[in-house]
């Protein structure tokens, strides 16, 4: 349901703890100008038992999103046809066949395509964007103006028992896991500021560019759609009196309120494309990434192993049988599994930028420790040290948020949904064990901040400084000449 005051105050809250994680990724990214990983900066700034765990949690993140996509490709289409006539095990084997072929045969060209995916990606949030604001002011064609109407009735917040502001809190609460949902795989700018060539120019574009996607595509997007929907609308999917067809997207449900022909379908196909990308992408994230650490042998050795082409066959058909676990759904509603889904990913998102933000923080302790000062720094963090001390805490907070709306205390104080917790904090314990289990199994010490190796990256810095570069007058030509090239790039690191 859209609450809109609840979905604003959240989406503007992770947005800035999004920011400052992107933040503290950036600075840590300008210092180390070679190719790296999150999980080597936590090994070298913090404790190898942190940049194991993070690389683990980065996979299975990607792991369950990969299901989760899946699922939710099948709700999509429940738009044209219900489920009680086909079987959303049907649509789910034909998406999977369909993700393994193309990261087995097309592994290759993955990168390109959601290079230029993203960009229409881009094209069509600014279109509904612009489409809202129309309708919201009267511009459909039923040139009523809605305004902040559905603000006053049903409400800008859910009831939630007689307690007024608890209930408020509470619906903030139940909108926390979407919106970290919503936020998913932000940092990956930062981990695509690890592999090109200018780490500290890229930094200052993805956190200007973040701070834009923000403002203009998030909160800006979600108050309009808070004008145009009531949080008590039946055309909902997650509604509890839910009618058909139901939709994944309140866009659409905009759209068919303001009574447009044709474009909701136009528009849930859109999604259904963009749903199976990210499947498709979740795929090869995890795939990458489980290869990656048993490269670094912090996994089997066999998954390690490619075929003639280079793919890791055994890594691809492990995530693609765990993948399986979207067929769940075959005995389970599609709505529950999915929410199910979606509480796992929050949490090992934000252990992600938990992780990342602790690697900050280790990162400027070393630095004054050695007594290196800011003006050092190719990028500083805006906000310091201090920004990341209050993400942390801000992602702490959230975790603990989504506790609150488990137990239902405003309205049920006797009733636990215990599926609803295991799923939202199953997380937390794999995460500690992964930490105390490395430790205990290595022996590992965590850095000391006088001895963390600061020193090596000057030397890689000043060697990369040396090496011969394009002249400046060069690069403008080829941004003037293949201006539209470069203007897919800038929207990609949207």
């Amino acid at each position: 349901m859209i609450k809109p005051a609840s979905i604003i105050i959240s989406y503007t809250v992770v947005g800035i703890v999004v920011y400052l994680v992107l933040c503290a990724l950036g600075e840590v990214a300008a210092w180390l100008p070679e190719p790296s990983t999150a999980p080597a900066h936590a090994v070298r700034f913090c404790d190898p038992a942190l940049g194991f765990t993070l690389g683990w949690i980065y996979w299975l993140k990607y792991l369950v999103v990969t299901p989760n996509q899946l699922t939710a490709g099948a709700l999509v289409i429940s738009y044209w046809l219900d489920m009680k006539y086909v079987n959303p095990g049907v649509w789910i084997s034909t998406f999977l066949v369909i993700i393994v072929a193309t990261n087995y045969w097309g592994s290759q060209y993955i990168g390109t395509f959601e290079f230029a995916l993203s960009s229409f990606k881009i094209l069509v949030l600014f279109a509904l964007t612009v489409l809202s604001l129309v309708i919201a002011l009267g511009g459909g064609p039923d040139h009523e103006v809605r305004g902040f109407r559905y603000w006053r009735d049903p409400g800008a917040f859910a009831p939630y028992g007689d307690h007024e502001l608890l209930g408020r809190f509470q619906a903030v609460c139940k909108t926390m896991s979407s919106t970290t949902f919503a936020y998913l795989g932000s940092e990956l700018l930062g981990m695509t500021m690890l592999h090109i060539e200018n780490p500290p120019e890229a930094a200052a574009r993805a956190i200007k560019l973040t701070f834009y996607r923000v403002l203009i595509f998030n909160i800006f997007s979600v108050t309009l759609l808070g004008m145009l929907v009531p949080f008590d609308s039946q055309d909902l999917a997650f509604a509890g009196n839910a009618s058909k067809p139901t939709t994944v997207s309140a866009f659409i449900v905009a759209i068919r309120m303001a009574h447009i022909p044709i474009l909701p379908s136009i528009l849930n196909a859109f999604i259904l494309f963009f749903v199976l990308s990210a499947a498709n992408q979740a795929l090869y994230m995890a795939t990458r990434t489980i290869y990656g650490l048993s490269q670094e042998q912090k996994a089997p050795a066999f998954l390690s192993h490619t075929n003639r082409r280079g793919i890791p066959i055994y890594s691809l058909g492990i995530c693609s049988g765990l993948a399986s676990l979207a067929f769940l759904n075959i005995s389970s509603d599609s709505k529950v599994l999915f929410g199910y889904f979606v509480n796992i990913i929050t949490m090992f998102s934000l252990l992600t930028w938990i992780s990342i933000l602790i690697t900050h923080i280790s990162f400027v302790r070393a630095r004054k420790a050695q007594k290196i000062p800011d003006s050092a720094l190719l990028f500083r963090a805006p906000f310091g040290v201090w920004g990341s001390w209050f993400a942390l805490l801000s992602c702490m907070l959230i975790s603990l948020m989504r506790g609150f709306d488990v137990v239902e205390m405003a309205v049920h104080p006797k009733r636990f949904d215990y599926k609803t917790f295991v799923t939202s904090y199953l997380a937390v314990p794999l995460y500690v064990s992964l930490v105390v289990g490395y430790k205990v199994l290595t022996r590992c010490k965590s850095v000391n901040p006088e001895e963390a190796d600061l020193w090596t990256v000057t030397t890689i810095r000043e060697r990369r400084e040396a090496k011969t570069t394009v002249p400046k007058s060069e690069v403008e030509a080829f941004k003037g000449k293949y201006w539209l090239w470069h203007w897919i790039i800038t929207a990609w690191l949207l």
